[in-house]
Formats: C-alpha cells, structure tokens, sequence
C-alpha cells in the first residue's frame, strides 16, 4: 500500500535578519527529516518544545514551503514554493490546531464556519452546504441548536469538536493534529481522544498527531518518530519504541515525561456514561 504522505529528506531554514551588533544568520529548523504514514495509520511527531515538531507539522499541512527535500501527499510531489496547491490538494490535507478557540473567528456562527470550507473550494449549493454542516455536527458529538452559536459560548472540548468537524468539511484523507488536547482538561482530552479514534475508523482517515504528552502517543499512535533539534534520531512502531528506545535522546525524554493514564481517564468517563444512561 502506498503511503498518503511521506516526506523525504525534508529541510526547513529560518532566515534571522541582523541587528547593529550580529550578523544575520540562517537557523536550520529541520535537518533532512524522512517520514512515511499509510492510509488509516497514526505517526505520532513527539520531541521536546523547539524540536522542530510544530514546524514538520505545518510543512506536512501545506502552510510552508520546506526549504530543501520532497513532500508527496498519495503519492505526487507538492512544491508549494513553486506552485500554489488547488483545491483538490487542499481539501486532501487538513490541519487542526492546538488552540480551538484561536483557530476559530470568534464573529462567525458554528454553521458559518463550518460552511465556509465548501463557499470557498466547492460550489455545492447552500441548502447542501447547511446539510452537511449540520450532519457534521453530528459525528463530533454536537447538536443541531449548535449550528447558529457563537464559539465563545462552548467549551474547550466542544470548541474543539468544532474545529475537527471544520477540518472534515472537506472528506480529507490526512489530518495533521498539532497538539490538539494539550489545552483541555483530563477528562475531556479522554473524550476527544475517543472521537478521532471513532473517526479514523469511520472514514479511514490518515493522521499526523504532534504531541509532547507520550501518554496520549501511546494511546492514539502506531508509528512514533522522535524529533531532537529537527533531526529525527529514532522512529519505529509504539509497541516497540515505549518497550525498547533505543537512542538516549528518547530514554531521557521517556525519564523526563510526566505521565497521565489516558486509558484510565477513558475508562472513568465510559463508567459515567452508563451511570448516566441507567439513571
């Protein structure tokens, strides 16, 4: 099976301009990163903050142009530095980020935003756009009298919610997570957690999930890369890499990480679904 994504050799430079006592330098943000995800499949991207995690995550997600190595979404090359991706390309790679209230505009209804993926790459017309808003409301766990609400008036979680469901407006066939339940509480991470397994399953969906909480990994990834100083120094399954890592930077990263029992968290939250379903 060919992989949905996979980058090769993937380099990113940062040009820092100088000031009236330094010279102006070039920061290499990744150094020749090589990665490859299967449909249906998890890569978890874990490192330290300044790794160079968020950085991969956003070449992956066609926001910028890498400065050197390849990038194929289902097999073809996309160069976003010599050509602007269309729509067919867009809608195939989506991206959800860290902060669900910030990557929401605040003025815009739910159903707006939602809507506003297919206004702009499709021409399905309004009363199919509103239909699948509201069925896509649905799937992540929210109801109907949502969709004429205004972000500030949810959750975290459901504010979250709302911007995975914006991300699938689109049937895409990879998502690119950038530490999308490091903002919400225990419990809710639990259940957000649950719903893009339940997703994932539904649509064969590929993720990229960056993360710096190995607990979560653990739970959501079958394939771990470790990113140090943008340089990927160990990948392997999850299995194998929380058994046996091998390279000292992942030992001393695994010593390092507080960690939280997300499948106890998980277990909790379905004892009190059923406590609430027999009450």
């Amino acid at each position: 099976m060919s992989p949905v994504v996979e980058g090769r050799a993937i380099v990113q430079d940062y040009h820092v301009p100088g000031g009236m006592f330094a010279r102006a330098k070039t920061v290499r943000a990744l150094k020749g990163v090589s990665f490859k995800v299967e449909k249906g499949k998890t890569l978890a991207i874990v490192g330290e903050s300044g790794s160079g995690k968020s950085t991969l995550a956003r070449v992956i997600a066609l926001i910028d142009a890498p400065s050197g190595g390849e990038l194929l979404i289902e097999g073809k090359p996309v160069d976003i530095r010599r050509q602007r991706p269309g729509p067919e390309m867009r809608s195939k790679v989506q991206m959800v980020f860290q902060n669900p209230y910030g990557s929401l505009n605040p003025r815009q209804k739910v159903g707006d935003v939602l809507m506003e993926p297919l206004v702009i790459n499709t021409k399905v017309p309004a009363a199919e756009r509103r239909e699948r808003a509201e069925a896509m409301l649905a799937k992540v766990g929210l109801q109907p009298e949502h969709f004429n609400r205004y972000p500030h008036m949810f959750s975290g979680g459901q504010r979250q919610r709302i911007a995975i469901a914006r991300a699938l407006m689109l049937n895409p066939s990879l998502l690119v997570l950038d530490e999308p339940v490091s903002a919400l509480d225990l419990s809710v991470q639990a259940q957000v957690l649950n719903l893009l397994a339940d997703l994932q399953d539904e649509f064969g969906l590929t993720y990229v999930f960056v993360s710096h909480d190995l607990s979560v990994v653990r739970y959501i990834a079958d394939e771990v890369m470790v990113i140090s100083k943008g340089e990927a120094v160990e990948q392997g399954s999850r299995e194998a890499l929380f058994a046996d890592p091998q390279h000292p930077y992942t030992r001393q990263l695994f010593a390092a990480t507080p960690v939280t029992d997300v499948e106890a968290i998980r277990a909790r939250v379905q004892r009190r679904k059923a406590a609430r379903a027999l009450a």
